[in-house]
């Protein structure tokens, strides 16, 4: 069968083939052309060694102990790597040495899944030595060989394999989960920048709700997110209280139904009730409290954020999303209340805000997204925004400060017309000059 490939594949090919090497599409490559799926990343192999990849191709560049040597082509890097076999692996994650081989069937036998372990010839050749091809007729990740030995090799691939059969909607062969629930704590010894990539990917695919699942039925949820895993079985009951669900299931049914396809927005949605266990409390009446759960929830994601090296944009936004998940709904809120909510929520996080609260309501099993009052509120956000207010609104500025104080321009002057503005955020009527220049001596 012949595939379709981009001239810039098609070059790399017969340039190996007029020296006279063996060179093969492999990987995931191969797994979306089957699949006929546009193909994102474009690997190769070859009997090459490292040195005579780069005399073929010169303008490719090599700095590692892998064989792997890389080409820029477009915005992307095409890899091609010399066919290896590969030694004990002693960190659960890089083999210790590796050796050169001319027989992709060895290359092949180290890889990961079966639906990984395929090889496309020059000449339109599917090299399949792990029947790779069935499990994707049968939408099946499977190990190559003893998967035990597959995720002692590497850790990550415990992971990995929740993760493609998430994306791909495929289940996993009952052996290789067997061994994935035996070697679940393995996962402890990936750095957690590599296990965060992992489940970023598993929150952006299309059913990250059945992700989530699968790596807790697994034991690695249990593992990699142990604040969220304290939520399971802590129940919501009491005369107050209707819920069917427990924490943990709500929680997994609010990432269901949160509609967002943002990973980050995603992840706050799993985690927005993470702060419940340490603030659960059963009251006189026998019903069952959480106050200030939000503000627990603040302060444990941003330890989460911390462990997964998430950047400062990213942790910001995951705080906000959890800590303010619980704010207030109301049809007559006032304009000093709406623009308390937007300077507590960043005007760039509404949107995600009200996302998170959709799927907060649906995974309390309400059956509707919105309610008039929530309605009413986005209403009022807008009218309110439509009001321009910043610090160059106050009635007094930097230079009422400077002749109030007797003092110099300098930080200490933004400090404090800082602090008046918060101040009159929260009550419009205090910004006249008359009380700001008397709060100025105060400050």
């Amino acid at each position: 069968m012949k595939y379709q490939l981009p001239n810039e594949v098609k070059i790399i090919l017969d340039k190996f083939q007029k020296a006279q090497h063996q060179i093969y599409i492999v990987g995931g490559a191969v797994r979306d052309l089957l699949m006929g799926k546009e193909v994102k990343d474009w690997d190769f192999t070859t009997d090459a060694k490292p040195e005579e990849i780069l005399k073929i191709i010169p303008e490719g560049f090599y700095d590692n102990k892998f064989g792997t040597v890389g080409l820029a082509v477009g915005d992307g890097i095409f890899e091609i790597t010399t066919m290896r076999k590969e030694g004990v692996y002693k960190d659960f994650r890089h083999p210790t040495k590796v050796s050169w081989t001319n027989q992709i069937e060895d290359d092949l036998a180290r890889r990961d899944f079966t639906i990984n372990a395929l090889a496309l010839s020059e000449d339109g050749q599917i090299v399949d030595p792990f029947q790779g091809q069935d499990d994707l007729d049968h939408k099946l990740i499977k190990a190559v060989g003893d998967p035990t030995k597959r995720f002692q090799e590497d850790a990550l691939r415990l992971i990995r394999a929740i993760r493609f059969a998430t994306e791909l909607e495929f289940k996993t062969d009952a052996v290789t989960f067997q061994a994935i629930k035996k070697n679940a704590s393995l996962i402890k010894k990936i750095a957690n920048e590599r296990i965060r990539d992992e489940l970023f990917k598993i929150l952006e695919s299309m059913n990250p709700y059945m992700g989530i699942i699968k790596l807790r039925e697994s034991g690695i949820l249990q593992i990699i997110l142990p604040q969220l895993e304290r939520c399971f079985g802590l129940q919501q009951e009491g005369p107050k209280h209707d819920r069917i669900y427990d924490i943990g299931e709500h929680s997994l049914l609010t990432l269901k139904h949160t509609p967002s396809e943002d990973p980050l927005v995603r992840f706050a949605a799993l985690l927005h009730d993470v702060g419940k266990p340490d603030t659960v409390a059963t009251q006189a009446d026998k019903n069952v409290t959480f106050y200030n759960h939000d503000v627990a929830g603040g302060k444990i994601v941003l330890d989460i954020a911390k462990r997964f090296n998430l950047s400062k944009k990213q942790t910001d936004k995951l705080y906000k999303l959890v800590r303010w998940h619980m704010f207030t709904v109301s049809e007559d809120q006032t304009d000093s209340a709406i623009r308390r909510f937007i300077k507590n929520v960043g005007l760039e996080n509404i949107e995600d805000m009200t996302a998170v609260r959709i799927g907060d309501r649906l995974g309390g099993g309400t059956q509707t997204e919105t309610s008039w009052r929530m309605e009413k509120f986005q209403q009022r956000i807008k009218e309110v925004l439509k009001k321009p207010f910043s610090i160059t609104d106050l009635k007094v500025n930097g230079n009422d400060v400077m002749k109030e104080l007797k003092i110099k321009s300098g930080p200490k002057i933004g400090e404090i017309l800082q602090k008046l503005f918060e101040e009159v955020l929260e009550d419009s009527s205090k910004n006249n000059q008359k009380y700001l220049l008397e709060r100025i001596k105060q400050i």
